[in-house]
């Protein structure tokens, strides 16, 4: 596979034939601010997610770290706590970065290229590597993206509500994999696309920034382009379960 899920860790390392990139979504710096500022109480928890990051970095070995979008939380200029905990996370990576623009990060270009290290920024709309093509997925990705062999994405944070047989359930991360749908992009852009590949929907790897209850009725995917977009998409836990379609999870 190009893209190989990292055991009991939301983050993989995709192959693009020129290196190999350890791929995280959604780590939503400065979390902890932003909803202690709407009234819920946490502890900050940024040196936790720089080490979880670092422990992945030291366990995989890759050539690059990119970020699927949502880099940080809030939405315009960034908070000084986001700053702060931007600063920590470059300052610890030995390795170049990319951060592919989410709908959170709509303000981050200026900060970033003041920090002292090799950081590149893509358009919202994605970028590809070799094979691989990455996307936040809050907006339709660029066409070279989508005619790529694996497409990856965040921006959902899929999770699955477990029951137990006493009645009790739990909410898990996980990850949703299926084969993209051509027509549907086809009818977007207007023009048959080379579509062939894999869609890799990521889980978040911040744990607080809640997601999409993907077997949940009534719950709705936020990407414009999913579910429709996808083809017989299936569910994995982080430590590599399979769960099975998740349309009958």
């Amino acid at each position: 596979m190009r893209v190989v899920p990292v055991p009991n860790a939301p983050a993989a390392v995709a192959e693009t034939g020129h290196e190999r990139v350890l791929t995280v979504a959604d780590y939503h710096a400065g979390i902890e601010a932003v909803l202690q500022s709407e009234g819920v109480e946490l502890a900050d928890r940024g040196e936790s997610r720089r080490r979880r990051l670092r422990g992945l970095i030291e366990q995989t070995d890759p050539d690059r770290l990119l970020i699927l979008g949502d880099l940080v939380h809030a939405i315009g200029d960034l908070w000084e706590s986001e700053r702060t905990e931007l600063n920590a996370l470059f300052e610890m990576l030995t390795i170049p970065a990319t951060v592919v623009k989410g709908n959170h990060d709509a303000e981050i270009e200026p900060f970033l290229t003041s920090i002292d290290h090799d950081i590149t920024v893509t358009a919202a709309t994605g970028m590809r590597l070799g094979a691989v093509g990455f996307a936040h997925g809050h907006t339709w990705p660029g066409t070279d993206v989508l005619e790529a062999e694996v497409v990856c994405i965040g921006h959902e944070h899929p999770v699955v509500r477990l029951e137990d047989e006493v009645g009790g359930s739990r909410f898990e991360r996980v990850w949703l994999r299926g084969e993209l749908s051509p027509a549907l992009f086809a009818d977007h852009y207007g023009s048959d696309l080379d579509i062939d590949g894999e869609l890799v929907v990521f889980p978040a790897f911040n744990d607080r920034s809640g997601g999409t209850w993907v077997n949940v009725p009534g719950q709705e995917f936020l990407s414009p382009f999913l579910p429709d977009g996808l083809c017989d998409g299936e569910l994995y836990l982080l430590d590599g379960t399979r769960l099975g379609p998740y349309e009958r999870i």
